[in-house]
């Protein structure tokens, strides 16, 4: 199958194709279950297919870690699927304590991060979720840029040994791969170079973007064609894995590159951006520029790409900022 035969079949909804990796993988291996909170997806039946490996706990998100917790240490590949807000904070003590202070192979997909859940406010809005399990000792924290790479970072969920919690986003969000780079392996804790200064084959470049999620590393790209336009050499780096961090990649940005931008839909605070600029404070010292939701409450709602550019981070407002801190600096 093509890349381009696959969003044909699959879609551009990571939520879909979370689930139809989950769906594929219970087909081969009898340990994967799919645990819910009264959500389910109909278009992928997984509660049709294997009933006895679908279990639906209603809304209680706490007990919900707290099975899948139990199952995975019983030797089961349990898969959370919940609303973000909710995996990471309702049942953040279950998170920490049944889950990773055992070690538990949980896997907890998180729907509606960042600002995706759009009109249902800052209630389903999830902007803290990095800073939460990044903290957690033992987890892993993916962030995949689009709905092909979420669905190969649920295949690798599913074989990492530990805990993982997986960024998806709400509705379809555009494609990365095939427009900007051929489908690779995806690889826990290895960044994804998308784009290398455009057609100059340069190894050095005025800015690197560092970005991460379903609908920032897009808009990353496009900020970064914004930026070319303007005579910028900009790079752009699909940071899909948030811990392990790729620390390696990210010191090889800022050693050729004048300035560090990090792009996330998540708090400024405690996310991508804080991640790189404890990074490179240490080993190599370079200004970093972060674009994030700013430290409140997201109380003016608005469908998902308003919200976006109502709080800063759209790419004309990314590009317009880092223009003016290369003219000043």
């Amino acid at each position: 199958m093509t890349l381009t035969e696959w969003y044909a079949d699959y879609g551009l909804s990571s939520r879909t194709t979370a689930r139809r990796a989950q769906l594929e993988l219970a087909r081969e291996d009898d340990r994967i279950f799919s645990v819910e909170n009264d959500l389910g997806l109909p278009a992928v039946p997984f509660d049709k297919e294997f009933p006895d490996r679908y279990l639906q706990v209603g809304i209680a998100e706490a007990d919900q870690i707290g099975i899948a917790a139990g199952m995975a240490v019983r030797g089961k590949i349990p898969f959370v699927n919940t609303f973000a807000v909710f995996g990471t904070m309702r049942a953040c003590e279950q998170l920490r304590l049944d889950v990773c202070y055992n070690g538990a192979p949980v896997k907890v997909v998180g729907y509606y991060t960042g600002l995706s859940g759009g009109y249902a406010g800052p209630s389903h809005q999830c902007v803290e979720d990095i800073a939460l399990t990044t903290a957690m000792p033992g987890m892993t924290v993916l962030s995949p840029a689009d709905a092909y790479e979420t669905y190969l970072a649920v295949r690798a969920a599913a074989a990492h040994p530990g805990p993982v919690y997986l960024r998806a986003s709400r509705g379809p969000t555009p494609a990365v791969y095939g427009a900007y780079r051929s489908p690779v392996e995806f690889r826990i804790g290895e960044a994804v170079v998308l784009r290398d200064n455009g057609d100059t084959g340069e190894a050095t470049a005025d800015v690197s973007i560092l970005a991460t999620g379903c609908q920032i590393v897009p808009m990353a790209l496009e900020a970064a064609e914004l930026l070319a336009d303007n005579g910028i050499r900009a790079r752009v780096v699909n940071v899909h894995t948030l811990k392990p961090l790729d620390r390696a990649a990210i010191l090889a940005e800022a050693r050729r590159s004048r300035l560090l931008v990090t792009y996330e839909d998540h708090n400024r605070i405690g996310g991508l951006g804080s991640l790189v600029a404890a990074t490179v404070l240490g080993a190599h010292p370079v200004p970093v520029l972060s674009f994030g939701v700013p430290d409140q409450y997201c109380a003016q709602t608005a469908e998902y790409d308003e919200m976006l550019v109502r709080y800063g981070l759209g790419p004309a407002q990314v590009t317009t900022a880092v223009l003016r801190w290369l003219s000043q600096h």
